[in-house]
C-alpha cells in the first residue's frame, strides 16, 4: 500500500509558511531531482484549471512530449473553478489552480470518491496591480484598493472613483478611475476578493475580463485603468504598483524576494490537485508528468519563463511528495 499523503494547509502569505531565513539561497539553484525517463509512459492527459498557470502548463507538457512523443497532453485554462468539476467529472487528471480548494469544492470532491483530492504547490505568484505605462502612479496601498474595486469598502477607505483622489495632478486629475478585474470563473478573482476586499462586495463598476492575461491586455488599451492581474502577466505597456498595506506605510515591489519574505501582501501558492486512490494511486502518465514538473528541468523552465519557484525547502519537500503519488 501506498502511503499516505498529507498536504500542508493553504497560506497566502508566504512567510507564514517557512520561516525567512530558509530563503538564503539561490532561488534558481536548488538541489532537487533530474528527471529521467521511465518506460511505459503513453496516452492523454488533460489538465483543466487556473488561467494563471495556463501558460507554465503549457510549456511543462510541451517539454514532458518531447522526452514521451507518444504522449498528448491538453490544457485548458478557463478558470480556477472550471478545475474541480473536471476532477470531479474525471474528464481532467490533473487540476490546476490559483488559490486552494474551498472547502465546499473538496467536500464535493470527498462524497463523490470517498477521500481527499491531492494538493501539491507547484509555484508561487503575486498579484499586482497594473497602470498603464503612462500613468505616473507609482504606489497604492490595500485600501485604496479596497476603495476602487469594492462597493463594501471593508477596510475603511472612502469609495475611490477618480485620479486626483489618489494625489495624481495635470491631465489625469481631471478623468475618472476605469477599473478591470477578472471575472467570477478566476482563481484570482477569489483570491483578490479575499486579500484586498476581505470577501466585501465587488463595485459594479469594475469591468470583468476572462482571465488575468485580459486584464493586462484591457489596461494596455486604457491610460485610466487599473487592474489586478498576475504578475506573470507584466508587459512592456503595463507597470505593476508598489503595495502597502496601511496608507503610509512601507510599499514594496511583487518580486519574488518580497514575496516569500511576506513584505509583499498578495503572494500565494499555485496548486494542482489529482485524484489519488489511497491504495492505486494514481496512474503512471499522471505520476510521472508531476514529478517532471517538480524536477530540476521543470524548475528551469518556470524560472526562464518569469514564473516564481518554489523556495529550496517547499521545492523538496513537493519533489518527496512526487514519488508517493
Amino acid at each position: 500500500m501506498k502511503k499516505a499523503i498529507r498536504c500542508a494547509g493553504a497560506m497566502v502569505l508566504l512567510a507564514g509558511a517557512v520561516g525567512a531565513g530558509l530563503f538564503a539561497k539561490s532561488q534558481t539553484d536548488v538541489s532537487l531531482p533530474q528527471y529521467k525517463m521511465v518506460s511505459g509512459v503513453t496516452g492523454n492527459l488533460n489538465v483543466v484549471g487556473s488561467d494563471t498557470l495556463n501558460n507554465l502548463m503549457a510549456l511543462w507538457a510541451q517539454a514532458f512530449a518531447e522526452i514521451y512523443p507518444n504522449v498528448n497532453i491538453q490544457v485548458q485554462g478557463k478558470g480556477s473553478r472550471t478545475a474541480v468539476p473536471a476532477l470531479i467529472q474525471s474528464t481532467a487528471q490533473i487540476a490546476a489552480m490559483s488559490r486552494p480548494m474551498s472547502p465546499v469544492e473538496s467536500a464535493a470532491f470527498e462524497k463523490n470518491f470517498g477521500y481527499a483530492p491531492a494538493q501539491i504547490r507547484v509555484a508561487i505568484d503575486a498579484v499586482a496591480l497594473f497602470v498603464h505605462k503612462d500613468n505616473p502612479l507609482t504606489t497604492l496601498s490595500l485600501r485604496q484598493a479596497d476603495a476602487i474595486f469594492s462597493l463594501s469598502c471593508l477596510r475603511g477607505e472612502e469609495k475611490i472613483t477618480r485620479w486626483n483622489e489618489l494625489g495624481l495632478s495635470g491631465e489625469f486629475a481631471r478623468h475618472g478611475i476605469t477599473a478591470y478585474g477578472c471575472d467570477s470563473s478566476c482563481g484570482t478573482f477569489d483570491f483578490f476578493q479575499q486579500a484586498v476586499l476581505k470577501k466585501g462586495d465587488n463595485a459594479a463598476t469594475v469591468n470583468e475580463q476572462s482571465g488575468c492575461a485580459a486584464v493586462v491586455q484591457a489596461v494596455t488599451g486604457d491610460p485610466l485603468g487599473i487592474g489586478y492581474a498576475s504578475v506573470t502577466c507584466l508587459t512592456a505597456n503595463v507597470r505593476a504598483l508598489k503595495l502597502s498595506v496601511g496608507d503610509g506605510g512601507q510599499a514594496y515591489a511583487p518580486t519574488l524576494q518580497n514575496s516569500l519574505s511576506g513584505d509583499y501582501p498578495l503572494a500565494r501558492f499555485l496548486y494542482v490537485y489529482v485524484n489519488r486512490h489511497p491504495v492505486r494511486g494514481v496512474d503512471t502518465l499522471t505520476r510521472e508528468f508531476l514529478k517532471f514538473i517538480l524536477s530540476q528541468q521543470g524548475r528551469r523552465i518556470a524560472v526562464d519563463n518569469g514564473y516564481f519557484p518554489l523556495p529550496e525547502n517547499i521545492a523538496a519537500q513537493t519533489a518527496a511528495l512526487s514519488e508517493e503519488l
